[in-house]
């Protein structure tokens, strides 16, 4: 599986690259808007297009960088992506562009816009990745139309999740859909205690039962990582191509869930990665090394 760094700040790009483990960058305007804000807090005046392109220097050639349109109509959508892969791809080949699935807000009619973008800019050769993608119908439309990528959101599905239950969660709090699903179990064999065939049809259509069985889920899906596992699935099955972008990762243990889906990407943020590094036992065997490789005057050893 690759990894992109998830963050706009050069900073960390720059120090996550240096670690060999990289293999990509992703951005959108709410990640660029901070990085430039803390940027001007240090250097003052910063120039927007300079630090995308220094963004794009950063990743390298062959290290995809994902910038994002702003419209919500495909015309707009089109016309703007043509202006950043135009702005910044020759600087080293490197541009993706990011659409959403969906760009209808509850105003107008625009909930197909995302796709006629993403078939037009296929058409002209631009490769996208489709962002905001909540269900693999999604997925699959994007795919359909021509996307290169598509970006699951695999921490927000598991936010929307728990928030609709009721469940208090901090945003990188590991999202326990195992436990979710004993607890669907419990619920339905509460309601269902040795049904007779005459019984059944009944059943089916109690109210109770039904959400009983639905409980923790999002139109079937129990988690992000199931999200992500079901259009890895369904692509494998149909000899798709797009590849499958593992986004909004909260924490390390869904990095690793959504790794073992088989997933070509996932895109990570800085801390994310650093705290994948991590385990108390790691840090307490470096100690004990360390002490011991003091008190053996190990050091003789290293001297050149």
């Amino acid at each position: 599986m690759k990894i992109f760094v998830d963050t706009a700040k050069l900073g960390e790009i720059k120090e996550a690259f240096s670690w060999g483990i990289v293999d990509g960058v992703t951005t959108n305007p709410s990640l660029i808007r901070k990085a430039v804000e803390e940027e001007r807090k240090v250097k003052g005046k910063v120039d927007l297009e300079v630090y995308v392109g220094e963004i794009c220097k950063a990743a390298g050639k062959g290290r995809p960088v994902s910038l994002e349109v702003l419209s919500q109509k495909a015309s707009k959508m089109v016309e703007e992506a043509q202006t950043l892969y135009r702005r910044f791809n020759p600087i080293v080949g490197n541009v993706l562009i990011k659409i959403p699935i969906n760009t209808y807000t509850g105003q107008e009619a625009t909930d197909y816009e995302g796709l006629k973008a993403i078939n037009e800019l296929s058409r002209k050769r631009i490769p996208t990745n489709t962002t905001l993608v909540m269900t693999p119908e999604q997925a699959l439309l994007a795919a359909k139309a021509g996307a290169a990528y598509v970006s699951p959101f695999a921490g927000r599905v598991d936010d929307y999740i728990r928030k609709n239950l009721g469940i208090d969660f901090k945003k990188n709090d590991y999202f326990d859909f195992e436990l979710m699903r004993e607890i669907s179990k419990a619920r339905l064999g509460d309601y269902l205690k040795n049904p007779t065939a005459k019984e059944i049809p009944s059943l089916y259509l109690d109210e109770k039962i039904k959400k009983a069985i639905s409980i923790g889920k999002d139109k079937g899906i129990t988690s992000g990582v199931d999200l992500v596992r079901k259009i890895v699935n369904i692509f494998r099955k149909y000899n798709i191509k797009t590849k499958v972008i593992a986004a909004s990762m909260r924490n390390p243990q869904q990095v690793r869930e959504v790794a073992e889906t088989g997933c070509d990407i996932a895109t990570i943020p800085f801390e994310v990665i650093r705290e994948m590094l991590k385990h108390t036992k790691t840090e307490e065997g470096v100690k004990k090394f360390y002490a011991d490789a003091v008190q053996a005057k190990y050091e003789e050893l290293l001297k050149s």
